[in-house]
């Protein structure tokens, strides 16, 4: 184990809201500063550590998919740009709801309860009160805490943040950050779906071809990852590499070396693209130093992509939004297709027209309907090329008619006209990846 992971392992055995800093960790190790500061930098990266100002470092609980909708404290501290005057033990502990202060101390003590954050501006009266009651509490207005209240703080282990902000700016900022965090939640990622490493789907440089042989019988799998004694990645080992090989030749010496990887934080949706571009059917998943982690697999891509596809969004997107305005206008099969939506206000840009963006969102939304029935089940658009866009009234109702004019096994194209009070306002060509097909 290199020092480098030795000062890891040390700062994720630390307790929860453990203080970190780069002498201690030295000391403590027998390492250098520059390396304890490297590690504790890696630290903050991998989430179980964050600097915050006039703070420190502090260790923290590395956030899971399952409570990711859920800030710490000293997240907040960032988000609102503020100051902990009291209570920093308690930075690392996760917020369950805020509440803002503008109400009689009687009406607000129906509303607290233990891990909320009050947002209020100068009364002690309600500060004290919702430390009692197990709540940290957020000062607005640049205001601070009475030094009573700020010792009940540190008794408690509950912080005292103070923002210059106002309580409305500073309550939409946290507001925003839990919106964003939770339509991250939803985002799929490489590590949701990879295969974690077993010592059945890889395969080691030194092995012999046979081994390649044993792994394809116990897993029915053709492509194996292969990796040095350090677990880093040198290659991938296919059936065509090993073609007419002997039994005893080493796998280092048949192997493909430049081997196609990605990391684990990655979207699905970012590696689906990626292999169809190269034309794999897995992709080996390395850390920051190039070691095999999991492996991805593209039956693994198309079955989460086809299942987030049929999930309800918990959270809005604005590509959530324009799915849910378009409509087909015309449900006949004997009829050309002709979809509609309206041009809301979310949907224009600074000026008033409708959003380049949006209108992408749009077109990529109606192509992928027109495929699907076809049983054409995920897409992935390759190229997009808008010929003209004619500026839209806000409110305005569009058309969008599209054509298909070519199929491939994996591919397809399709014209698209957009229409709006019988006038053609826009006119697209868009060609996609076909990432699979239902069977029956």
């Amino acid at each position: 184990m290199t020092k480098h992971e030795q000062i890891l392992q040390y700062i994720s055995s630390l307790p929860i809201g453990e203080k970190i800093s780069v002498r201690s960790v030295a000391k403590e190790l027998h390492v250098s500063e520059g390396t304890a500061y490297n590690a504790i930098k890696d630290a903050e990266n991998k989430g179980i550590a964050m600097t915050i100002e006039r703070v420190g470092t502090i260790r923290i609980e590395r956030k899971r998919k399952e409570n990711i909708e859920h800030l710490t404290f000293a997240e907040v501290v960032k988000i609102v740009n503020g100051q902990v005057v009291a209570g920093k033990s308690g930075l690392h502990m996760r917020l369950n709801n805020f509440v803002i202060g503008a109400m009689e101390i009687e009406a607000m003590v129906g509303y607290i309860h233990k891990s909320d954050l009050l947002i209020v501006g100068n009364r002690s009266d309600a500060h004290d009160i919702a430390l009692k009651m197990g709540a940290a509490v957020l000062i607005t207005g640049g205001f601070h805490a009475d030094p009573k209240t700020k010792k009940l703080a540190d008794e408690l282990n509950l912080p005292i943040i103070v923002s210059k902000g106002d309580t409305y700016s500073v309550a939409k900022m946290i507001n925003r950050a839990i919106y964003d965090l939770l339509i991250k939640k939803d985002i799929l990622l490489v590590e949701d779906v990879a295969e974690k490493i077993t010592r059945e789907n890889y395969l080691v440089k030194t092995d012999e071809i046979s081994k390649w042989h044993e792994r394809n019988i116990e897993t029915k799998h053709t492509r194996f990852p292969v990796v040095d004694e350090q677990m880093k990645l040198v290659g991938i080992a296919t059936s065509s590499d090993i073609l007419g090989q002997s039994f005893d030749v080493k796998i280092e010496n048949v192997m493909t070396k430049k081997a196609k990887s990605i990391q684990g934080d990655i979207s699905v949706a970012a590696a689906a693209h990626l292999m169809l571009q190269e034309n794999v059917e897995i992709l080996p998943v390395v850390d920051e130093r190039n070691r095999l982690v999991s492996v991805l697999r593209k039956k693994a891509v198309n079955s989460a992509i086809h299942f987030n596809h049929r999930q309800m969004q918990e959270t809005g997107t604005i590509e959530d939004i324009i799915a849910q305005a378009i409509s087909l206008k015309t449900d006949s099969a004997d009829l050309q297709p002709v979809y509609q939506m309206m041009f809301l206000p979310q949907f224009a840009n600074y000026n008033g027209s409708i959003s380049y963006g949006v209108i992408t969102s749009v077109l990529t939304e109606v192509a992928n309907r027109e495929f699907r029935k076809l049983n054409f089940t995920d897409l992935m658009l390759d190229n997009m090329t808008i010929y003209f866009l004619k500026t839209m009234m806000m409110n305005a109702q569009m058309e969008i008619v599209p054509a298909i004019f070519e199929i491939e096994r994996n591919s397809g194209k399709m014209d698209i006209e957009i229409k709006s009070a019988g006038e053609l306002v826009g006119k697209a060509m868009l060609s996609c990846r076909i990432l699979e097909k239902k069977n029956y």
